[in-house]
């Protein structure tokens, strides 16, 4: 047996592959204040008898920590004279008209980062070693500070970590959970690498209490959806921490690319709605990734999956500003209290917006009903701040909502130099479907697909990810590129034996400040995919020009078994009809999603599923195609 596990912020969604490769799915509220008793919950009433599951999770420890600022006390060694690197950053301006901005707090105070005299040259030549005086006198200052946790990154570490695992060897007597940036980030650019080995040793002591507790079940093979698309193992999780920041959105551009591609379509933008956010992504083939992400202002240097998060989920709370504009989000109710029609909440969210306009009227296939009273109340404190009826202020909630999420897109599509109506619109998540065929109208788009099990894509999309491992070695300088390529690859082939082997590098234009990576076989191929590349996304190239390597990577990845997605059986029966608001008040048929057939249908219609709800308006039509999803098209 083989489960998937997607911890989101209102419900925890479990995608069960039997032996005999039956697929089951079910939900269960999330617990913010202790995750894992949920998951554990879950994994007993998901295996029942079963001695031996492998259980692939993609975790929110790691970014709820960071976002939250809930990670371990942590320290900084770094070369003398570099203390101040974390709260320097790049001095870029992320609000540029703003006189009076707030500073941005780093993860690790100043009183926390430790100098150490040493230095290594630009090119790997050691100029000065700690002496063991100065290792000394560093261990007894760490030890006073009262840290839980370590992060070294010294000064052209990835060209000779040397230095690096002497203060390693010094300091792990401590006991404590220490990382160094030649093995979490091995790669040019101070600042970066210095933020991603801060913000894997910052979470890092919470993913190994966090794990240890999920692994006190022993019959449970606990993996790790990496932000990368691919999963890896407890163990290595516990020392790349960082690499699981995105783990959830992954799982679910995993998912969307496969059930997308089962239904003929390649270009393809993943829209996951949730309770509390939305992420947005894109897949032209094959999903785009990229090793320049931030999260929370803190840049992380390790591959991850373009994914584009935007505030803006089922539980997202709506208010009116200072200046009298209706705003929805980034706020959200959670999973508690949760929206207000979920009986605890007061708030007014998006979730309630639907229940007022007719479309929700119960959640998990029927199990969980909503309280429309309570909802309509929420929804009637922003009416009146608006001046507006109830069914006007809902309706400009969901507008305001599909704004947000639309620019999410066009963050992912049209400046990335991709025309979003070429690609269909994957939708899933609890409320995708509700909001998926407005945005693909503000956006040209003309397919939107609703996948089997869209409620719990995620979870789904982690049983068909492969276990990936990644390496890279900055190579700014180096003659021999085809030597440190070798040189990965057998450190990959040696901790992943069976695992086929991908390369690709990080390319640049001498005198530029940025790079492009491309698939890398040999260098003539690997600088004429740079040139094509750079004139997609730039609008020209320059292949007269020198082009340096910056960068090299290597990817080893072991395919895993997939689960098989088969088209469910039809149930007979005919649509109920419900009074519902799609610009007027009208009676719109309601269908379960197990009575559709491949016949057209024309909307506007509601379908139903457990776990999520699909809204059809009027000029779309419909129907299940032979994969087993909901192709909505104009």
């Amino acid at each position: 047996m083989r489960i998937g596990v997607d911890a989101g912020g209102t419900f925890t969604d479990f995608v069960v592959l039997h032996d005999d490769g039956r697929l089951e799915t079910f939900k269960l509220r999330s617990n913010p204040l202790s995750p894992a008793k949920v998951i554990l919950a879950g994994l007993e009433q998901a295996a029942r008898n079963k001695q031996k599951v492998d259980v692939v999770h993609g975790s929110t420890v790691a970014t709820n920590a960071l976002l939250e600022r809930k990670g371990a006390r942590t320290a900084l060694v770094t070369t003398a004279g570099f203390e101040d690197l974390l709260e320097i950053g790049r001095q870029n301006r992320p609000e540029l008209y703003n006189l009076t901005p707030t500073p941005r707090r780093p993860l690790i105070p100043r009183d926390l980062c430790f100098g150490v005299n040493e230095r290594i040259y630009h090119d790997g030549t050691i100029a000065r070693r700690p002496t063991a005086a100065e290792l000394k006198r560093l261990t007894t200052r760490i030890k006073r500070s009262g840290v839980r946790s370590i992060a070294i990154c010294f000064l052209h570490a990835y060209q000779n970590p040397a230095n690096e695992r002497a203060v390693l060897a010094a300091l792990k007597q401590n006991e404590m959970y220490i990382c160094a940036s030649h093995e979490v980030s091995p790669e040019f650019r101070e600042y970066e690498r210095s933020s991603t080995t801060a913000v894997n040793a910052y979470v890092g002591p919470l993913m190994e209490s966090y794990l240890g507790e999920l692994e006190s079940a022993r019959r449970f093979q606990i993996a790790i959806m990496q932000s990368n698309g691919g999963f890896l193992s407890a163990r290595e999780a516990r020392r790349h921490a960082v690499r699981t920041v995105l783990s959830g959105p992954a799982g679910g551009v995993v998912g969307a690319m496969e059930t997308g591609g089962r239904s003929g379509f390649r270009k393809i933008l993943g829209f996951d709605m949730g309770g509390t956010s939305t992420d947005v992504s894109l897949a032209d083939g094959a999903a785009r990734e990229t090793t320049e992400a931030y999260v929370d202002g803190f840049p992380i240097r390790v591959p991850m999956l373009d994914i584009h998060t935007v505030g803006a989920g089922g539980g997202s709370i709506a208010r009116v500003d200072a200046g009298g504009l209706l705003r929805v989000g980034p706020e959200s109710a959670g999973a508690d209290p949760g929206p207000a029609c979920y009986g605890s909440g007061t708030e007014p969210t998006v979730t309630d917006a639907h229940v007022v306009l007719g479309r929700i009227q119960s959640l998990l296939g029927g199990r969980m009903r909503v309280d429309a009273d309570r909802a309509a109340a929420a929804i009637d404190r922003i009416a009146r701040r608006l001046k507006l009826d109830r069914t006007a202020a809902a309706g400009g909630m969901l507008r305001v909502a599909n704004s947000n999420m639309e620019r999410a897109i066009r963050v992912v599509s049209v400046e990335r130099g991709y025309d979003p109506r070429e690609f269909a619109l994957v939708a899933f998540g609890g409320c995708g479907g509700l909001h998926a065929c407005d945005i693909a109208t503000q956006l040209g788009i003309r397919s939107v697909i609703v996948p089997q099990y869209a409620g719990a894509l995620s979870a789904l999309g982690m049983l068909m990810a492969d276990a990936v491992r990644d390496y890279a070695a900055g190579v700014l300088g180096h003659d021999n590129i085809e030597n440190n390529f070798e040189a990965l690859e057998l450190r990959a082939r040696r901790e992943s034996p069976r695992a086929h082997i991908e390369r690709s590098a990080d390319l640049r234009y001498r005198g530029q400040s940025y790079e492009l990576s491309v698939p890398w076989k040999a260098a003539n191929q690997g600088f004429a995919l740079f040139h094509r590349e750079h004139a997609r996304i730039y609008g020209y190239s320059l292949p007269k020009r020198e082009v340096e390597v910056v960068t090299i990577r290597v990817r080893a990845r072991a395919a895993s078994p997939k689960p098989r997605l088969v088209r469910p059986p039809t149930q007979t029966g005919t649509a109920e009809l419900r009074r519902v608001w799609i610009g007027s008040w009208r009676r719109v048929p309601v269908w379960n999603r197990e009575q559709l057939t491949a016949a057209q249908r024309p909307g506007p219609a509601l379908v139903l599923d457990y776990g999520s709800t699909t809204l059809v308006p009027g000029g779309w039509r419909f129907h299940v195609d032979r994969a087993g999803n909901l192709l909505i098209q104009q």
